[in-house]
């Protein structure tokens, strides 16, 4: 194996080990120690890669954020009209948040802990959005979204799907895809003029 390519594992075991602790033990209770112990490397070999516990966590920020906007934003084009380009994204974040559970987890995290990734980090993640709010502002110029903070957009239209894969992982609601067009269709309405 060349060590360029164990240099990527070992940067991924790492990251890797990050998430599932800090989702499973919240950010505090995710050591470094613990961190290099999980991801098989001496706590020496995370210097190598991050300064520091917050760099590590800013990257693995900023690496799922990506990521994350990718899956949201696959298939859109700015030429789909406001609804059907609000659809296809919400969908995606909706099947990102089912089908990439540790990262969703993270990221709400990182939303609702404001200590957990620096400011300057939170406001480079924020341009992985930067599609939607565009969405929206053209939708509030054509009349057809609601004239409020994209943060109130954010709020009701999107931060909901957070809410329900909780309850669908203590098994108490299924998104079945009936139920994700019936959040879809509450989803527009909340914000549609």
């Amino acid at each position: 194996m060349a060590k360029r390519t164990k240099c990527i594992e070992k940067r991924i075991a790492l990251l890797n080990a990050t998430l599932h602790l800090v989702n499973n033990n919240g950010f505090h209770d995710a050591p470094m120690s613990k961190i290099a112990k999980m991801a098989d490397v001496s706590p020496a070999t995370i210097y190598i890669y991050f300064e520091n516990k917050q760099d590590l966590i800013n990257k693995l920020y900023l690496e799922t954020k990506a990521s994350f906007s990718k899956y949201a934003f696959k298939d859109y084009l700015t030429s789909l009209s406001v609804e059907t380009g609000f659809e296809l994204i919400w969908r995606n974040i909706a099947y990102f948040k089912l089908n990439q559970v540790e990262e969703a987890n993270f990221l709400s995290q990182c939303d609702n802990i404001s200590t957990m990734v620096d400011e300057k980090s939170r406001q480079e993640g924020l341009k992985n959005l930067q599609p939607l709010l565009d969405l929206w502002e053209r939708g509030q110029k054509e009349g057809i979204i609601k004239p409020i903070s994209p943060y109130l957009l954010y709020a009701y239209a999107i931060y909901p799907l957070a809410f329900l894969m909780k309850m669908q992982h203590r098994n108490d609601f299924e998104l079945s895809e009936d139920n994700l067009t019936e959040a879809f269709e509450s989803a527009w309405n909340a914000i549609k003029i």
